[in-house]
């Protein structure tokens, strides 16, 4: 019989876009739709790392991985609603020495180069960023780990790094995208005015910046996160700053 994913957060099964209707599943046929978007939105050729690359960040991290192990996947933004992969089990997680903040300065998704965005990023930093651990069936990693890579390592924003943390249920190690500060599009933590001015005018062609924050705000409180870097940029962006 086969465990029912949600049966530690049961009031998530509601919360959490299935795989299959993710527009951020990007199976080779969703990214061949993005890249024709990309490219039609005037971005060259290079404007994405190549497919060899993106595969040997993967294998450089997971290429020792057990074929008859789970994989634990943290996350602390858009894939605690909309992950895009096929998971078994999720769980609440605990990163000590982490914390959640909008450090990368995209202008692509929820950006453009006319209006730039911000994303989040884990930064390493005193403190502790409670989220969700995702846990991917042996069986499914390498395909289902292939199609997350290409996602959130799109343009390398992210250090890929396996990371212990605390669940409800138990320790666990997690494959966690971690800030890169060597990357061109990391910007560091700004002002919180600036970063919220920022959010409030971002857009592009998945939508606003302001969406993206509001859906983490919503999803947090769902959760019972408190959160207060997010809770405080939320109420500024709310009251009209940098509208």
């Amino acid at each position: 019989m086969t465990q029912d994913a949600f049966i530690h957060l049961p009031h998530l099964r509601d919360r959490v876009t299935p795989p299959e209707k993710s527009l951020l599943r990007l199976t080779p046929e969703m990214f061949a739709m993005w890249e024709k978007r990309a490219r039609a939105a005037g971005f060259p050729a290079n404007w994405r790392l190549s497919d060899e690359i993106i595969e040997e960040s993967r294998l450089a991290l997971l290429g020792n991985h057990g074929s008859t192990d789970d994989l634990w996947i943290y996350s602390y933004g858009s894939l605690m609603w909309d992950p895009g992969f096929h998971f078994a089990e999720v769980r609440l997680a605990d990163v000590d020495g982490y914390q959640r903040r909008f450090t990368l300065k995209i202008d692509l998704g929820r950006g453009s180069r006319e209006y730039p965005a911000l994303m989040l990023s884990l930064e390493a930093r005193a403190g502790c960023c409670r989220g969700l651990a995702f846990r991917i069936a042996a069986g499914s990693v390498a395909a289902e780990s292939a199609i997350l890579w290409r996602r959130e390592m799109l343009r390398g924003g992210y250090a890929p790094a396996m990371v212990p943390m605390a669940t409800p249920q138990g320790p666990i190690t997690a494959l966690a995208f971690v800030a890169n500060p060597s990357h061109p599009s990391y910007v560091g933590e700004l002002p919180l005015g600036e970063t919220a001015a920022i959010i409030a005018s971002g857009k592009g062609i998945l939508g606003t910046n302001r969406e993206y924050l509001a859906q983490l705000a919503t999803q947090l409180q769902a959760l019972e996160i408190e959160d207060r870097y997010v809770e405080q940029l939320y109420g500024q962006v709310n009251e009209g700053v940098g509208a």
